[in-house]
């Protein structure tokens, strides 16, 4: 009952009581001639009498609801104790535990098994050797044709061939005075959502300006071994051009969302570090707008330092895309909380061997990434097949040279106008 009923029910009542009073007052002047001073006396006795009743009837009843009030109250707080005891009783129960003995019970437990599997290799190598030299002494197989083939084991299975990646075709000082020359550019490649085919977002791609014209890409140029400074030069120098592109596509009313190369070097190093929370200090308003690109190898082998690094990154507004993907079973939640919003693999070995990445369902990976907020990007799309597998399986988000290539940015947006290749390319729209 809402508190305007109670007071329309109140004003019914006293108007009965009053209306009473009077019909009671009339009754002692007309029916039992008492005069008039004297009916007017006895309306209002009985008046006041009822509305003391009345009070007291409803005085009553607040305190009955008050009561009530209280027990639920009493019953809600001693809930709320005896959760606090179990929740204290837990807490004591972990911090009694050590984990430094557990630890080290379980490193040695796996030392133990590692002498014991290295032991039975032993083994079977020698197994294997006594097996050869009976076999070489053993007289030719005399047996038909096709019993040798029935009784003959399968083969081995071949070991996999691991290919590194190639070494950079450009040495590192040809690099270095290239850098001097500032001819280094950056190009776009636009992410696309499917099926409209609608760009939802750009790489940022460095690439290098040769003597002749022609432009190398960044794996012809980056370094992997030394080349540290070099790297977070280039990775520097192409945040603030992504700075640029999206304050000024900001400005021309179509927001674009840069994706940023970023490694370790820049991560790790100190100056590099304080140098990029400045930048994205200084520019808050377009931070949400700003991706780092990060390897799954780098993500991986992130030191604490490194990580309390891409916390503070996230804190301020940028999103990470991990790429090169050799596997999606990793800590999704994690991933999210350090602000992760993306995660890339190649689209022909993922949609040729799905069981290599995840344990999930081609069909339900991305849906299951998308419960943490993270997106399932398929990169070097080659062919139209592949994007009708990976429609058919909602994997919407795609990238490569069969949907665009990457292309200059417009005039307009970069932070040096006229600075282009000789060499011809579809320009990126943007």
């Amino acid at each position: 009952m809402t508190r305007g009923f109670r007071s329309a029910v109140q004003a019914l009542v006293y108007s009965f009581i009053a209306l009473s009073a009077a019909g009671l007052g009339a009754l002692a002047y007309f029916g039992l001639t008492f005069t008039p001073a004297n009916a007017i006396l006895v309306a209002v006795v009985f008046g006041c009498a009822c509305v003391v009743l009345m009070e007291r009837v409803l005085r009553q009843r607040a305190e009955n609801r008050l009561e009530r009030a209280i027990e639920d109250l009493s019953r809600l707080l001693s809930t709320d104790a005896q959760a606090g005891a179990v929740l204290g009783q837990r807490i004591n129960a972990i911090a009694d535990l050590n984990p430094g003995q557990r630890l080290e019970t379980v490193e040695a437990d796996i030392s133990v098994l590692g002498t014991v599997i290295r032991q039975v290799a032993e083994a079977v190598a020698e197994v294997e050797d006594k097996l050869a030299k009976v076999n070489a002494a053993r007289p030719a197989d005399t047996r038909p044709a096709d019993a040798r083939m029935i009784a003959a084991p399968p083969p081995a299975p071949a070991a996999p061939i691991v290919v590194p990646d190639p070494e950079p075709v450009i040495p590192l000082e040809v690099l270095r005075q290239a850098l001097e020359e500032n001819r280094l550019v950056h190009h776009i490649r636009p992410i696309v959502r499917l099926p409209q085919r609608r760009a939802i977002g750009y790489d940022l791609v460095p690439r290098l300006m040769l003597e002749d014209g022609e432009l190398a890409d960044a794996p012809d140029f980056m370094p992997r071994r030394g080349g540290k400074d070099i790297v977070r030069l280039i990775e520097r120098t192409g945040l603030v051009e992504a700075v640029a592109i999206a304050r000024r596509s900001r400005t021309g009313g179509r927001p674009a969302v840069l994706h940023i190369p970023l490694s370790r070097a820049s991560l790790g190093d100190e100056a590099s570090a304080e140098q990029l929370l400045a930048t994205l200090d200084a520019n808050r308003a377009i931070a949400d707008a700003l991706t780092f690109l990060v390897s799954e190898s780098d993500w991986l082998e992130l030191t604490t330092r490194e990580r309390a690094m891409v916390e503070q990154i996230a804190r301020k507004g940028a999103g990470f895309s991990i790429a090169r993907m050799k596997s999606l079973r990793i800590d999704l939640a994690d991933a999210a909380a350090l602000g992760v919003r993306s995660m890339r693999v190649d689209a022909a070995s993922f949609i040729e061997r799905p069981d290599r990445f995840t344990d999930f369902h081609i069909s339900d990976i991305a849906n299951y990434m998308a419960r943490f907020e993270v997106s399932l990007l398929a990169t070097g799309i080659t062919s139209e097949r592949q994007i009708v597998e990976l429609l058919d399986n909602d994997i919407l988000q795609v990238q490569g040279d069969h949907i665009a290539a990457a292309g200059p940015v417009r005039s307009d947006l970069v932070l040096e106008p006229g600075r282009a290749s000789a060499q011809p390319l579809r320009r990126a729209e943007l």
